[in-house]
């Protein structure tokens, strides 16, 4: 008897939930009650015990959303439990396979000749059928669909390299694609895309929602400079001296404090595009700086990679850059 499984409700209010992760693969034999799947719903994750034993026949993927009372799998109560029997089919199938192999294995050094020459030969039509891939007109177009995709995100298709035919841009490249971090300056640049839970997903909506609709209120906290200042005033003429006029100011000891901030809660180091949570290994860390024009924000890019000398003189050069006028739209991108 096949039985179908459905999702029951995880509780008032809610309609739709997603297969987090499959417990089970299809196929398997599994028993009354296991745990077959986890499923998030926007206020909790919950365990899918299996209603009866037999065996099961997945309906939905991972990361699927699916509606309460949808089947998502198949139990065949008829199915038998594997024993000693199928091991010993499975011993003899082994033993039958391993005696055919044997037969197949040449018995003369003459045998082998022509078998090499024919692999040879293969290997030479491969080469010669690497044509070169010419771009065509649809090379970076979007479809209408990526299109939209892109202009949410404000992306432009010159960043994104196409994988459909003819190098057109599909709806899964423009989902995929991440806004620009600016121009990397050396160092790690490595970044993790994660889907986020549907409870996750439901939280950050409603802290965005929160932040649209209530009055913000912004709070300080007091910190004990005295250490900073004692250690600064000792050794800023040495620093001074010894680093070519780099003075050593109060952003250096700032930004470090950052970075080993970011290390210890990465989390916070990430963006959400989407449904994806993007996590950063490094950080590029927006520090204002006054010029002409007004207030101007530039990165330091890899800050946690440089030292007090390297961010104070990354500082005055982009200082020096917003000054005269030099700072760019690249120089102001892709902040961690």
């Amino acid at each position: 008897m096949i039985l179908e499984m459905k999702v029951p409700s995880p509780g008032e209010s809610i309609t739709e939930v997603e297969i987090a992760t499959w417990l089970v693969k299809d196929g398997d034999y599994v028993e009354k009650d296991q745990a077959i799947a986890e499923v998030d719903s926007d206020k909790a994750t919950l365990e899918l015990p299996a209603e009866a034993s037999g065996i099961i026949t997945l309906k939905a993927e991972e990361g699927d959303a699916v509606k309460v009372g949808q089947v998502v799998c198949h139990i065949d109560t008829d199915g038998a439990k594997p024993g000693g029997s199928d091991e010993k089919s499975e011993t003899k199938e082994e033993n039958r396979e391993a005696e055919a192999k044997q037969d197949e294995t040449p018995k003369s050094g003459s045998d082998d000749e022509p078998k090499k020459e024919d692999k040879e030969e293969p290997k030479k039509e491969e080469k010669k059928e690497e044509p070169a891939q010419d771009k065509s007109y649809a090379s970076g177009t979007p479809s209408p669909a990526a299109r939209k995709i892109l202009d949410e995100k404000n992306i432009k298709a010159d960043d994104v390299s196409g994988t459909g035919k003819g190098g057109r841009i599909t709806k899964d490249d423009a989902v995929n694609a991440v806004p620009s971090m600016g121009t990397p300056t050396g160092g790690n640049r490595g970044s993790e895309r994660q889907k986020l839970s549907m409870l996750r997903r439901k939280v950050a909506e409603r802290l965005v929602s929160a932040k649209n609709e209530t009055a913000m209120l912004t709070t300080f906290n007091e910190v004990n400079m005295t250490p900073i200042n004692k250690v600064r005033n000792e050794f800023k003429d040495a620093f001074k001296a010894k680093h070519n006029g780099v003075s050593l100011g109060y952003m250096s000891f700032f930004t470090k404090a950052v970075t080993r901030a970011l290390k210890m809660f990465p989390d916070v180091n990430s963006m959400i595009d989407g449904d994806y949570k993007i996590a950063y290994d490094f950080a590029d860390i927006s520090i204002a700086v006054s010029g002409p024009k007004g207030l101007m924000v530039p990165v330091v890019r890899n800050a946690e990679t440089l030292s007090f000398r390297g961010i104070e003189s990354e500082i005055k050069r982009l200082a020096l850059r917003a000054r005269d006028g030099q700072i760019t739209v690249d120089d102001m991108t892709g902040g961690t």
